[in-house]
């Protein structure tokens, strides 16, 4: 449940780019793409990475899933405006926040130069439920790659190997919080495009005994954050200030 203030309006007027990490395909398509394609339509670039190919999550050989869901996650990021999809191969369902997890998620940030980092809820209980592993591990990595990114010493070989310097993000944005603190007003053309990218997942969704129509909740999830917002339709997150929040640049940190 999220509190019952109004929430202000995210002040990204001056982002360029946003990267978005999660731990699977699917993961962005539950109303935070609605967000997404606000931001795409505004000329934002953002890219998505996925820590994982999503090849345990369906009743079907890893090896055949992989290559599906990678397809499906193509079709929903074209669904919201994005064309820089990059999917990492850590395992699915064995997630760790390891070193090496967090300098391949802070080796694409100093790669694309983010003014805010995008990832979901990686609390233990999430969702009504327990959060799954791989969400809480995607989270945490993600937090501490966001500051490994924007340090001199920690990864260094990313800067003398690969010609990545630091890289300061302005914010940490987490999708689906409980204690929301900004919203990101979204219009119809943008709740149509997140109903749109979760129907992508037609095979994935389709292995799901009893899932609903993306048609039937995402609507209602994002009226549920636009009454929270004073809006008709928004998508809430809980927002870091990194530093530079609302005055974020293209220069170096």
């Amino acid at each position: 449940m999220t509190d019952s203030r109004v929430f202000p309006a995210l002040p990204d007027a001056s982002w360029a780019r946003v990267l978005c990490v999660v731990a699977h395909p699917d993961d962005m398509e539950y109303g935070t793409s609605a967000a997404v394609a606000t931001w795409t339509a505004r000329g934002v670039d953002v890219t998505y990475l996925l820590l994982t190919k999503g090849e345990a999550g369906m009743q079907r050989p890893p090896e055949e899933v992989g290559p599906l869901r990678a397809g499906e996650q193509h079709q929903a990021c074209a669904s919201v405006g994005v064309h820089d999809l990059r999917i990492l191969d850590h395992a699915d369902g064995m997630l760790m926040p390891t070193l090496e997890l967090r300098r391949d998620i802070a080796r694409v940030i100093r790669q694309v130069r983010p003014d805010a980092v995008v990832t979901a809820n990686f609390d233990v209980e999430a969702y009504g439920g327990l959060n799954q592993a791989d969400h809480r591990a995607a989270g945490l990595a993600t937090v501490d790659a966001v500051r490994d990114a924007d340090n001199t010493w920690v990864f260094r070989e990313l800067a003398d190997d690969e010609g990545l310097p630091k890289w300061h993000t302005s914010a940490l944005l987490v999708a689906g919080h409980p204690v929301a603190t900004h919203a990101v007003a979204v219009d119809e053309q943008a709740v149509a495009a997140s109903v749109a990218s979760l129907e992508h997942h037609q095979a994935y969704l389709a292995d799901l005994p009893g899932h609903p129509k993306p048609a039937d909740f995402i609507p209602q999830i994002l009226a549920q954050g636009g009454a929270a917002a004073g809006t008709g339709h928004a998508v809430l997150f809980r927002v870091y200030d990194l530093g530079g929040f609302a005055s974020s640049t293209d220069d170096d940190a």
